[in-house]
């Protein structure tokens, strides 16, 4: 066959070809596009050709899988070697030897807790650990209350407050909080340390900004950690350095994009003990133009003439705090917590906040609980002062008498923490962990004299810090609670028992 033939032949496929074509639907009208599109964009044309021919192409490959073939087929023999080999992790961290220790010691109450209570082995002991400040334990109007609310309601209303878990009992308590503090509303949350590790992560998010004190109880730096903010840590209750750490914040964002900024800061401080200056934070926060979230877990019930806390002990009005959170358990002897700010940030929580949208409301005989404790703290002012009688009577067996232990909480707090002094630290060469050793050998004797008292825990390092801040841990100290169910004189009587059991250990320690 020769080149003629051959054209001929290719002609005539093509001929047949074009008619075929012609012959489908639509034909007429996708040649009139390719003409068009050719004569007008070539360049078009090319690249839809390119991109239909890689659409074939990928609908007719043939599949495979993305992942990276790990699998390795085994024998049984090999199966059964490598699980006699296999040792699984533990899901708890084995106790140390102090810790063993520490837990064959532990008192264990039996019944009620009060003033005095009653051990496992039998002995009954003045309990200095609890804090059952005002002995609202033992209140037996309180009680009779509480029975009757938990037979009109029930134990518990079984659902998130959004949904059918607020009752009109909640509503009430949240009005008595904010009316008592003097702000607009207030939120109540069913359980006291997730309070504000939901409160903090509710406003503050990756790329905003926390200015907090280095001594924050725990429960604000799970909310930190939480928030993934950016944090910036200032020594305890230093306002240079705070001053100095929010200048240099504003400094840094001047030129950035605005972002929202809080100081975070404790009414007292549980791992201290001492008040914060209140006044001059909030002259900071408005300088610099900073939101204040104030935790007055610890002071609230406690500080002021109404047990107000720390706004109404300093005199600061509680709307220049952006945030108060607080708890309804310890003192007012009920259980959850509370955030009182503005209508807006209330509101904003019961749609964001963690642990109040998916956590069961709290049950309606403790909302009732602390909404009488309250109206107590208002209208019996005077459990208040013979409180911070019983505080001066137990300070003045421990502080100044004592040549070994100084107390670092402020005079109002009735939670004393007893720490070395650092002529006694230095002198012996106590280390941390011999400090702590020591305190709970005095914890020993003090119960072994018929006074149960306790000690400050040590805590994670805080979240978000530099190296110089991670290892940053309160000083090993006692934890005395002070309580209105003793009588002065025995409240003076257990701190003789302390001051006494402190100089007998340290004094045997060489």
């Amino acid at each position: 066959m020769d080149i003629q033939d051959l054209q001929n032949r290719a002609l005539s496929l093509l001929d047949d070809a074009n008619a075929q074509f012609h012959r489908m639907p639509g034909s007429a009208i996708l040649m009139r596009y390719i003409k068009s599109s050719y004569q007008n964009d070539p360049v078009r044309s090319a690249v839809e050709l390119f991109l239909v021919i890689f659409f074939l192409r990928y609908i007719l490959a043939s599949s495979y899988s993305t992942q990276k073939q790990t699998h390795v087929p085994l024998s049984e023999e090999e199966i059964d070697e490598l699980v006699d080999d296999w040792t699984p992790e533990p899901l708890v961290m084995k106790p140390t030897a102090f810790e063993d220790l520490e837990n064959e010691k532990r008192p264990i109450i039996v019944g009620p807790t009060g003033p005095k209570s009653k051990l496992s082995n039998g002995r009954t002991v003045t309990n200095l650990a609890s804090y059952n400040f005002y002995n609202f334990i033992g209140n037996e109007t309180l009680k009779e209350k509480a029975i009757q609310t938990l037979r009109t309601y029930g134990v518990g209303p079984c659902g998130p407050p959004g949904f059918y878990g607020t009752q009109d009992v909640h509503m009430k308590t949240e009005a008595d909080v904010a009316a008592h503090l003097g702000t607009a509303a207030c939120i109540v949350y069913a359980q006291s340390f997730s309070t504000i590790t939901s409160v903090i992560p509710s406003f503050s998010k990756r790329g905003d900004i926390i200015v907090a004190d280095k001594a924050v109880n725990y429960a604000i730096r799970k909310g930190i950690q939480i928030s993934r903010s950016m944090v910036r840590w200032y020594e305890h209750n230093d306002m240079e350095d705070l001053q100095r750490v929010l200048e240099k914040v504003t400094k840094e964002q001047a030129k950035k994009p605005l972002t929202r900024r809080f100081i975070i800061t404790e009414g007292l401080f549980e791992n201290v003990g001492d008040c914060v200056d209140l006044p001059k934070i909030v002259e900071l926060k408005l300088k610099h133009k900073f939101r204040l979230i104030l935790d007055e877990t610890w002071s609230y019930g406690v500080l002021g003439r109404t047990g107000r806390g720390v706004t109404e002990l300093q005199n600061v009005d509680s709307t220049e705090v952006d945030m108060i959170i607080g708890s309804l358990s310890g003192p007012l002897c009920a259980a959850g917590g509370f955030c009182a700010s503005t209508a807006e940030v209330v509101e904003h929580q019961r749609i964001s906040s963690a642990s109040y949208t998916y956590s069961a409301a709290l049950p309606a005989m403790l909302a009732t609980t602390a909404s009488e404790t309250i109206s107590l703290l208002q209208e019996t002012p005077e459990i208040m002062v013979q409180l911070r009688e019983n505080i001066k009577a137990m300070r003045a067996q421990l502080d100044p008498r004592s040549d070994w232990v100084k107390c670092t909480s402020a005079v109002e707090n009735p939670v004393m923490l007893l720490v070395l002094k650092p002529e006694v630290v230095a002198s012996k060469g106590f280390s941390s962990q011999d400090q702590e050793s020591l305190f709970q050998d005095v914890v020993d004797e003090c119960i072994a004299n018929g006074v149960l008292i306790t000690r400050l825990r040590s805590m994670p390092p805080a979240v978000g810090a530099g190296p110089r801040d991670q290892g940053w841990q309160p000083q090993p100290a006692l934890k005395v609670c002070v309580t209105t169910g003793l009588s002065r004189k025995e409240t003076e009587k257990a701190g003789i028992v302390i001051r006494h059991a402190i100089t007998k250990i340290i004094t045997r320690r060489k």
